[in-house]
């Protein structure tokens, strides 16, 4: 196939981006850490991990007619559908699901090198009546899901110990208390 248009290759840029802060989250965290839910809906962050492994291997791939390399229990048992996606059981270790994340990666950068954006993509599990879409379309829908997850992470890692993500590690922890201050005076005003 031909190369990747400048398009492709500014969305897998995105996308990258957005895949380095999802494995950046877990840098330094314990198991109990990388697991536990922090929402009320259950987030977690190897859980984000593992749906999004998923995400990639099903839209940038089976749909765009490249078969997934790997065999993803939760989709071959169907427990995709009730959630199993979304959280890490006791023996799925860290080191396997970011194993398969990268995996998808590598699989889903084939796809965006090669498959032209207008090409026709069918999405299996989509209503019939919206099967039929294009590579284009899929790839846009991976980048912002995988950067809305990303922010999620962003938001429960500082849940978990305060780190506020690579872009803010160079503020010191008074300025950022002072900052949160004034926040709450201005939220405060509503009381």
């Amino acid at each position: 196939m031909d190369a990747p248009t400048p398009i492709s290759a500014e969305l897998q840029r995105y996308l990258q981006d957005s895949r380095a802060v999802v494995v950046g989250s877990l840098d330094g965290l314990s198991e109990y850490d990388a697991r536990r839910p922090l929402t009320p809906t259950g987030t977690n962050l190897l859980g984000l991990v593992k749906h999004l492994t998923g995400i990639e291997l099903g839209y940038l791939g089976d749909s765009a007619g490249r078969p997934s390399p790997l065999t993803l229990p939760w989709n071959e048992d169907g427990s995709v559908w009730e959630g199993a996606d979304m959280w890490a059981t006791a023996d799925e270790s860290r080191e396997q699901l970011l194993a398969w994340y990268r995996t998808a990666w590598e699989h889903s950068d084939t796809s965006i090198a090669t498959i032209p954006l207008d090409a026709p993509a069918r999405v299996a599990w989509w209503d019939e009546s919206r099967r039929d879409t294009t590579f284009g379309h899929l790839l846009v829908r991976v980048l912002a899901e995988t950067a809305q997850h990303a922010g999620h992470c962003d938001i429960v890692r500082e849940t978990i110990d305060g780190h506020a993500g690579s872009n803010t590690d160079d503020v010191p922890d008074d300025e950022w208390a002072a900052y949160v201050s004034r926040i709450q005076a201005a939220a405060d005003t509503f009381r």
